[in-house]
């Protein structure tokens, strides 16, 4: 899900020139994670970091598409869209931060516009097949976007419902991925891979359990949630450990998408992986073979432990679980200076100090942001 060979999502040009004026200095770098027992985590840095990457992303050149509108990326755009509202609550802002603004008005002129916009990839300048898997996978996208926008504010909206019908339209009806969709593919994990079309399919299942989203649910819309339970359900055991975290994230509000056995299976698993230092990492977890096997990371990361804790939060009932305590202790001390949790690409080695070096560390912020601000005080050591 890279919606620009690493993601992209779609922001009006008439947006930039505010944002100019609101960029704060960029990041210079990672500078380390606090002291074990530091205490707690800084939510101002973490604001602005992810405020910083976004804004960077809105204005970088090759997310720029028609429209006035720019690529969404799941490795930025989408997590900073899903965890971003949570910190304006938690900072008491009286307002959206203005890329959070300029990201939603992005995705709904591209909604909106849906017939007159351009798939952020065509068959003509990136290989077969890519203008359909770039449509589909946007139109998943944007759906995830809204429908987590509107979870956070409470009510659901008309545009989001066109979105969702628009996903809808393109989810596939019959064949061995029923009730999925095509996916952007360029052989890149995890967003653009082989299995990336399941975990997008997750996300989409995650969002439609919010209450807003159940709140205007149809006749129409059990029906294409049906396929889409059956689909994740069928294909579940092939995945790789970091798609069927996914799923279990989702499973608390779909209960129905894992037996008890598999819950037993996947959480034993899990605790099998964990760190010396009581992180994961996201090797371990997507495990599927690499071109480039330098490029694995062998610490813990971000991503991976904020992934774990994220799906054990929602399915741990007492919050005492030994893996999500020490989960929820390895974000607490392991958040930069500058705002970010560390993360690193598993295709390529890449400068964790450059722009795209950054990519897997915006997931890793966004998802340690959702993990620790659900996480009650009790449940943090």
């Amino acid at each position: 899900m890279k919606l620009f060979r690493a993601g992209m999502y779609v922001v009006p040009a008439v947006f930039l020139a505010g944002l100019s004026l609101w960029r704060t200095a960029p990041v210079q770098g990672f500078a380390g994670p606090a002291a074990p027992g530091a205490g707690a985590w800084d939510k101002a840095a973490a604001a602005k970091y992810l405020d910083d990457r976004e804004v960077w992303w809105q204005g970088w050149p090759k997310a720029q598409k028609d429209h006035g509108t720019i690529c969404i990326s799941c490795h930025t755009t989408v997590p900073y869209a899903m965890a971003r509202p949570a910190l304006q609550a938690a900072l008491h802002e009286a307002s959206a931060a203005a890329p959070e603004s300029a990201l939603i008005a992005s995705v709904e002129k591209r909604v909106g516009q849906w017939s007159e916009v351009v798939p952020f990839y065509s068959d003509a300048n990136d290989g077969p097949g890519k203008t359909a898997e770039s449509h589909a996978t946007e139109a998943v996208m944007n759906a995830v976007i809204l429908l987590s926008y509107d979870a956070s504010h409470g009510h659901p909206r008309a545009i989001t419902r066109t979105a969702l019908d628009e996903a809808w339209a393109l989810q596939l009806h019959a064949g061995d991925d029923a009730g999925g969709w095509i996916w952007q593919n360029f052989h890149l994990s995890p967003w653009e891979s082989n299995e990336s079309s399941y975990q997008g399919a997750a996300m989409l299942m995650l969002e439609l359990g919010t209450a807003p989203a159940r709140a205007g649910r149809t006749a129409e819309d059990a029906h294409h949630e049906a396929l889409l339970q059956g689909y994740l359900r069928k294909h579940y055991a092939g995945q790789p450990l970091l798609n069927r975290l996914y799923v279990y994230w989702a499973s608390a509000t779909s209960p129905g998408l894992l037996n008890a056995a598999q819950r037993v299976e996947l959480l034993s698993q899990v605790k099998s992986l964990q760190q010396p230092d009581g992180g994961w990492k996201l090797a371990s977890l997507d495990s599927i073979d690499r071109v480039d096997k330098t490029a694995q990371p062998t610490e813990s990361d971000g991503y991976a432990t904020a992934l774990v804790a994220l799906a054990l939060e929602v399915n741990v009932p007492d919050r005492k679980d030994a893996s999500l305590r020490s989960a929820l202790a390895w974000l607490n001390t392991h958040q930069g200076k500058d705002g970010r949790w560390q993360a690193a690409s598993l295709n390529k080695q890449r400068d964790p100090e450059s722009n795209i070096g950054k990519f897997m560390s915006d997931t890793a912020t966004a998802y340690a942001v959702l993990a620790l601000e659900q996480a009650p005080a009790k449940s943090t050591p």
